[in-house]
Formats: C-alpha cells, sequence, structure tokens
C-alpha cells in the first residue's frame, strides 16, 4: 500500500475511533459502585435505568429515582417524600402485583422482599443494588447481558422481551458507544 493511501486509512481509522468514544456515555459513578460487586458492568445496570425510569431532562434522557408505574401508566415525582405517599397508596389500591419502583422499575410482588418497606425502593442506591442483584440472577440463567435484560423484563419470555431486548440495546449501544447484534435467546 502506498504511504499516502496508508495514511488515509489510518486517519480514517483513527477518526472513526474518536467518533465511537465521543458517542459513549460514561455512567455515574454509583452505577459503577454498585454494579461492579453484583457483577454487573455499570454500562448494564445505568441502560436498564434508562430503560425503566429513563425521562427527558434538559434535551438528555436520564434516568429518574422518584419513578412509580402502577397498572401499565407511569408517574414521575419531584421528590421521594411525594413519591412514597402516591407508592403506598398505589400498593394499597391496586396490589404489590401492579406497582414498579424506582430507578429499575422493580415490582414490588416480585421483590418487595428485597427492601425493609415499600418506599426503601425509592432509595436510589438500594433500588440499583436491588436491581444489580436481578439482573446478575438472569445473567446466570440466559448467559448475555441482553438476554438477561430480556428476562429482567419478562422472565417468561416472548414478544414482550424481545420488544424489551431490542430496546434495552439501544441504550446500551448509546452509553457504550458501540454496535451491539441483538441476540437471541
Amino acid at each position: 500500500m502506498a504511504a499516502p493511501i496508508r495514511h488515509v486509512v489510518l486517519i480514517g481509522m483513527l477518526l472513526s475511533s474518536v467518533a465511537l468514544v465521543q458517542s459513549a456515555e460514561i455512567p455515574p459513578p454509583a452505577y459503577q459502585m454498585i454494579g461492579i460487586p453484583e457483577g454487573v458492568p455499570s454500562e448494564v445496570l445505568y441502560s436498564i435505568a434508562l430503560q425503566e425510569s429513563g425521562t427527558r431532562l434538559r434535551d438528555r434522557i436520564v434516568p429518574w429515582p422518584w419513578t412509580l408505574n402502577v397498572a401499565g401508566t407511569g408517574y414521575r415525582f419531584a421528590n421521594r417524600s411525594d413519591a412514597c405517599q402516591a407508592l403506598l397508596a398505589a400498593i394499597a389500591s391496586v396490589g404489590p402485583a401492579h406497582v414498579d419502583v424506582g430507578l429499575g422499575q422493580t415490582n414490588m410482588r416480585a421483590n418487595g422482599h428485597r427492601y425493609a418497606s415499600p418506599c426503601e425502593g425509592l432509595d436510589p442506591h438500594k433500588n440499583l443494588q436491588v436491581t444489580a442483584q436481578i439482573l446478575a440472577e438472569h445473567k446466570t440463567k440466559a448467559g448475555t447481558w441482553i438476554a438477561a435484560a430480556g428476562r429482567y423484563h419478562r422472565p417468561a419470555g416472548g414478544a414482550p422481551a424481545a420488544r424489551y431486548r431490542r430496546s434495552f440495546t439501544e441504550h446500551l449501544r448509546r452509553v457504550t458507544g458501540i454496535k451491539l447484534a441483538l441476540e437471541t435467546p
């Protein structure tokens, strides 16, 4: 290969790798602090939080800690106290099976036992720890993080889990800056 062509190829490779790095988003430190002890990459944990509780704030999608899903309808609160009141009312009115809470939107029937009280699910660090534990458990069964994400959403699998995997993969691509092949579990 001639020297000028080689330089053009090298410059092209360098520019494409710089673009790749620039498109990556570094998860906040809490995601590393919580994910690493549970064996979950911070990028995976952050992508789950984006998928589950992401909201648009200043032209960016960011996870929102005081998020509830009550019987299929999402609610975001300005503070933990308001979210806690709404959480307790939701559990009383529709039951824990129909209430998801916090950054990872953990279901209160399936995972409420992991919290000392329902409102502990609104503690961002505790919610991420529970989310990481659930993801790690699913990774053991599923083999890959993308498959584990699908199981996180719907352990029974099927079309809802497949849709979730696709959406989660888009968040993971955004966070890592790496184009990932969507796996089929």
